[in-house]
């Protein structure tokens, strides 16, 4: 070879390496951490492939963000009936595998036992159990929210987006067989027992500083209740209590996916 075709060359490879450099570099991954109780696990939608025992669905918020997210890496351990102590002693540790700079959660319905009450109301009168519950939120919910919101902080990695979702009125002002047993009054005091969670989320999401957003489902979920007319949540199912009173596939694809997307892009 020439000497001047290997200097030629040299400067070939050299303006080839400088334009490598200008080309952004890969984005990596975001992991995208799904943690809380079956309004987040997908109970309600009917199908559980991810997990039966969990009740965790495809057709769950979570999974459909991770999926129509570009580059969103899904760890979901949200689980049926978890507690905001099941949060903490099973789900948390999913943020220690790796960086996390997404977290979901919905947690505290479980711990004040409102699928039992609404349940209850089916039955017998809840009116008095609705409202001792809801005069009592805040001592029982405060520092057991506040211990979550500072775990998930201290676990997450710096600068993660942690989004708070909370829970909608599971009644509309109408009734039907979907609120089978449920009288007026009860439904009314339902609903002013979401709307009192929903405070109380809110005040501990707010305290819980940087990098905490509350997305209230309360007005997303408005014309979606049980016995409106397109429901997003299921009434009463006889043959599958379980299904009864959480959002179905409409619920989490219209109504809780666009309140992440809102916060996480």
């Amino acid at each position: 070879m020439t000497r001047f075709a290997t200097v030629r060359t040299a400067r070939l490879w050299t303006l080839i390496a400088g334009l490598v450099l200008l080309l952004p570099a890969a984005a990596a991954a975001d992991r995208y951490v799904a943690l809380g109780d079956s309004f987040s696990s997908g109970v309600g939608t009917g199908s559980y492939t991810l997990s039966s025992s969990c009740k965790r669905s495809v057709y769950a918020y979570p999974y459909l963000l991770a999926q129509q997210r570009a580059n969103t890496s899904l760890s979901f351990v949200a689980c049926s009936g978890a507690t905001t102590n099941d949060l903490l002693s099973s789900q948390i540790s999913a943020l220690d595998s790796a960086p996390t700079n997404i977290v979901t959660v919905t947690v505290g319905g479980n711990d004040i036992g409102f699928s039992g009450l609404i349940y209850q109301c089916t039955v017998a009168d809840c009116s008095p159990a609705l409202d001792s519950t809801r005069a009592s939120l805040e001592s029982v919910l405060g520092a057991r929210l506040d211990n979550v919101y500072a775990t998930i902080r201290a676990h997450a990695a710096p600068g993660a987006k942690i989004v708070v979702l909370g829970y909608p009125h599971e009644f509309s002002s109408s009734s039907c067989f979907g609120s089978f047993g449920v009288t007026a009054t009860e439904r009314t005091k339902a609903n002013q027992l979401a709307d009192a969670l929903d405070a109380v989320i809110a005040t501990h999401v707010a305290n819980a500083g940087l990098g905490f957003t509350y997305k209230s489902a309360l007005s997303t979920f408005v014309n979606h209740a049980v016995c409106s007319s397109t429901p997003w949540l299921n009434g009463l199912n006889l043959f599958n209590t379980s299904e009864s009173y959480h959002p179905n596939k409409a619920g989490h694809s219209s109504g809780y996916l666009p309140l992440v997307r809102a916060v996480t892009g």
